[in-house]
């Protein structure tokens, strides 16, 4: 394990024992059964080798659901490093996680997070034998701009552009998506009233900016047999404008695609209360049991 990973996690043990004065059992158990194999190049881009982390049970050999993970930081900043926490409920359920990092704007502009995620996702499926992943139920989620990777990678149909990076025949079809606050039309924040300074930046100096941002945007491919999507959105979100997630809702809607947008009253941008948090991971839950990811 390496340095910043073991950071993270001795930072959250230590925030238990100084508010409990003990560390909670569930986290203990989480020490105790998971392995991680950090930093697995899953494939290289503009001289820069991408790495995703493996964390795994070592006590059960067989094939388990796999969440793919995806950070956020407005594909301008962010590492998988400081996501680890973001893992933790999943890893509680047994289940294996893929921390997955991409290039940032400073390294290469759009579409290369797009094409990175899609590359981590094919990934997963070619060595889905060696980690025991289980292939049908394969979910991928993220936060923000990792909200908004994980609706391409899972929305996006096979053959298009975007899959060159790491051109392969696997039909990459996922059980699930839970897309926390994602972006789902890039092209209304590099212009107008919804302006982003971090869209703005993703797409930096190219020539044919709207046409780029419609070709990243999750609303474009909108259709039939799409996997279960479930959002999740706080309505006073002022850096992802909860109209994403709504404009979501009724094309997934029209399209007839299982899916449910669950608000956050009053929620901003992540950094919502406990029992918000709780009630969304009921959620979660309930969503992956209904499409029949879990029991």
């Amino acid at each position: 394990m390496n340095i910043k990973i073991s950071a993270i996690i001795l930072l959250l043990f230590s925030a238990v024992v100084v508010q409990a004065q003990s560390t909670t059992e569930s986290l203990l158990q989480i020490g105790d059964r998971y392995w991680m194999q950090p930093d697995v190049v899953y494939a290289s881009a503009n001289n820069t080798p991408l790495k995703l982390d493996i964390w795994y049970p070592h006590d059960n050999p067989n094939p388990t659901p796999t969440l793919v993970y995806f950070h956020g930081g407005g594909w301008i900043f962010g590492s998988k490093e400081g996501a680890v926490y973001q893992l933790l409920p999943f890893l509680e359920k047994g289940w294996r996680v893929v921390n997955v990092e991409y290039r940032m704007a400073g390294n290469s502009l759009a579409p290369g997070a797009v094409e990175d995620a899609r590359c981590a996702l094919r990934w997963v499926f070619r060595n889905a034998k060696q980690w025991n992943f289980d292939t049908s139920k394969i979910v991928l989620t993220g936060h923000s701009a990792g909200g908004h990777l994980s609706l391409m990678t899972g929305m996006l149909p096979k053959g298009t552009d975007l899959d060159n990076r790491c051109y392969g025949d696997e039909d990459l079809k996922v059980a699930g998506i839970i897309n926390w606050y994602g972006i789902t039309d890039v092209g209304d924040l590099i212009q107008g009233e919804n302006l982003k300074n971090y869209a703005v930046m993703w797409m930096g100096s190219l020539e044919n900016k709207a046409e780029m941002a419609k070709k990243v945007s999750p609303l474009t491919y909108v259709g039939k047999d799409l996997p279960p999507v479930l959002t999740i959105h706080g309505d006073k979100d002022d850096v992802v404008p909860y109209s994403h997630a709504a404009r979501l809702k009724d094309e997934l809607d029209k399209a007839k695609v299982i899916n449910k947008l669950y608000t956050i009253k009053g929620g901003g941008h992540g950094m919502f209360k406990l029992d918000e948090y709780a009630a969304a991971y009921d959620e979660i839950w309930k969503f992956l049991a209904e499409n029949k990811i879990t029991k």
